[in-house]
Formats: structure tokens, C-alpha cells, sequence
């Protein structure tokens, strides 16, 4: 794990075209976490967005975006993980999950929150974050649209 550098873009713009082919994104959320990334690297004085980035043997495999809630003491949200669908399964996703919670917990985090989709094409996505520990504290019925809700995972330490 190692923090994200200006000439990762191609590569993540990379993985990200190969989960939208796979299900996993729409090209707006897509769209939205290249955005994202992009700030990251252009206004390095932010504090908002923190990115570790994954290496498999063949090049960049994955990334986490997370940061501190505004307005709130020791918050912090999981905005994105993303791992290639050539390494699922590896373990790259648990270790940048685990990369990012120690430096959480370095920052004074007392609660980290995610959400994602209730679609069935989540099913693993919501396994992979209840075997990490995330609890499900709630449901916003047709949060993304009709039959699609938005699940919010938890996990407190105390």
C-alpha cells in the first residue's frame, strides 16, 4: 500500500473502465471517482480525501478514498474501494481496507462509515464488508432509485 502519485491516473482510469464492464460502476460513479482522485492530486492541501493505492505484480490493482466528516469528531467515511476483477478473491480489497482503518485510527477515528447498494449484484460487496467487521446500521429505502437502496455499514472502535 502506498499513497496515490499523479501518474497512477491512467492505471485507475484503467480499473475503473474494467468494473464498469463488469457491473460494478456506472459511468457516472465512475466519472465521479476519477473527480475525486483528481482533487486529491491538484489541491494536495485538502483534507478531506486520503488515498492508498494497492501493487500486484503486474502494476496498480486497486485503491481506497476515504477522510474525516466534516462537523463531526472522529468520523471518518469510505467513499470508494475498488480492486481489479483480475484480483478478487487475492485479498488486495482486505489489505487496502485494513491499510486504511490503521491510518484512521491514527487520525483518532471512533467510527467509519460506508454505504453501498442494495442490488443483488452487491451481495458479495456487503459479505466482503460484514466478514470486515462493518455492521449494518441502515436502510434508506430507493435511496438510488426505485428498488435500489442504500445500505450503511459501520464499524466502532472503541
Amino acid at each position: 500500500m502506498r499513497a496515490l502519485k499523479r501518474n497512477d491516473m491512467p492505471g485507475l482510469r484503467s480499473l475503473l473502465g474494467r468494473l464498469k464492464v463488469a457491473g460494478s460502476f456506472t459511468g457516472d460513479e465512475i466519472e465521479c471517482a476519477l473527480e475525486l482522485l483528481q482533487l486529491v492530486l491538484d489541491q494536495p492541501g485538502q483534507k478531506d480525501y486520503l488515498v492508498q493505492v494497492a501493487e500486484g505484480r503486474d502494476g496498480l490493482v486497486g485503491y481506497v478514498l476515504y477522510g474525516p466528516v466534516p462537523l463531526t469528531v472522529g468520523t471518518f467515511d469510505i467513499y470508494w474501494i475498488a480492486t481489479s476483477p483480475q484480483v478478487h478473491g487475492q485479498g488486495f480489497g482486505r489489505r487496502l481496507l485494513e491499510a486504511a482503518e490503521r491510518d484512521m485510527k491514527k487520525r483518532s477515528a471512533r467510527m467509519i462509515c460506508l454505504e453501498t447498494s442494495s442490488k443483488s449484484a452487491y451481495d458479495r460487496t456487503r459479505a466482503f464488508y460484514e466478514n470486515a467487521g462493518y455492521r449494518q446500521e441502515a436502510v434508506l429505502v430507493d435511496f438510488y432509485r426505485p428498488g435500489d437502496d442504500r445500505i450503511t455499514y459501520v464499524k466502532r472502535f472503541s
